[in-house]
Order: C-alpha cells, then sequence, then structure tokens
C-alpha cells in the first residue's frame, strides 16, 4: 500500500480527463454531446474534441491524430475493460431521453443492491457507458 505524505498529497496529481479514440469523430462528438448535453469544444482542431462535464473532460481523438501524434499508442473502438460513468438526477428520465440517440442498451435502468439506480449502454464505438443515480 502506498503511503502519502502531507507533501505527497499537496503534490497530488489531477485528473484531468479521459480520452476516447475513434475513427468516427463527427459520429463520437454527436453522440457524447447528446449524452452529456454539453457543446464539444475543438481546441486544438478538427481532429480533437472535448466535452466539458461538472466532473471531468470527455476527450474525443481521431485514431489519425493518434497515430501521428502518439506513437499510434492506442487503438480506435478496442476498450473491453473500462465503463465511463456519469451521475445524473433520474436514470429513467435520462433513458427516455436518449432513446433515439443509443442503439446498444446493455442493461435497462435497474436499482442496485446498494440503492443507486443504474443503466448500461454502449457508445457507437462500443465504449461502455453506466448512467446512475444515488439515493433511490
Amino acid at each position: 500500500m502506498v503511503r502519502l505524505t502531507e507533501d505527497s498529497r499537496e503534490n497530488a496529481m489531477k485528473f484531468a480527463s479521459v480520452r476516447l479514440v475513434t475513427d468516427d469523430l463527427p459520429a463520437l462528438v454527436a453522440f457524447y454531446a447528446a449524452l452529456t448535453n454539453t457543446e464539444p469544444v475543438m481546441p486544438f482542431g478538427p481532429d480533437y474534441a472535448e466535452l466539458h462535464t461538472e466532473g471531468g473532460i470527455v476527450a474525443l481523438a481521431d485514431g489519425t491524430a493518434v497515430k501521428r501524434y502518439n506513437n499510434g499508442a492506442a487503438e480506435a473502438a478496442a476498450n473491453r475493460s473500462a465503463i465511463l460513468e456519469f451521475e445524473v438526477d433520474d436514470v429513467d428520465a435520462e433513458r427516455a431521453r436518449l432513446s433515439e440517440q443509443v442503439t446498444d442498451w446493455v442493461q435497462e435502468p435497474t436499482t442496485q443492491p446498494w440503492g443507486n439506480r443504474s443503466m448500461l449502454l454502449r457508445d457507437p464505438d462500443g465504449n461502455l457507458i453506466n448512467l446512475y443515480s444515488t439515493g433511490h
């Protein structure tokens, strides 16, 4: 186990974003703009977009940009181990709102044993997303 000292806590990293790599940036930007109900920004050009949410940034990058700038370190649409999680006020209302945008529902809204209400879906590249609310 890592022991944090007062000095190490002062110099702790700040989590900035999750970046998803895609071969269809316009489709993924449109999907996450609708999902998060935020306007995308493209601060570095047409092959990269950000969606600024309350908890952090969802960054989206074109696969060719990753090959060019990041030594091809990530492969588009290849994730099967991470779940992007978004806390929402009402899971059932989000299910209704997103019914035409989402094509791959993994789990309909369900109340979990610990009290959260959640649902699972996949984005157009297959990345798994959990929308949940607390206190149900």
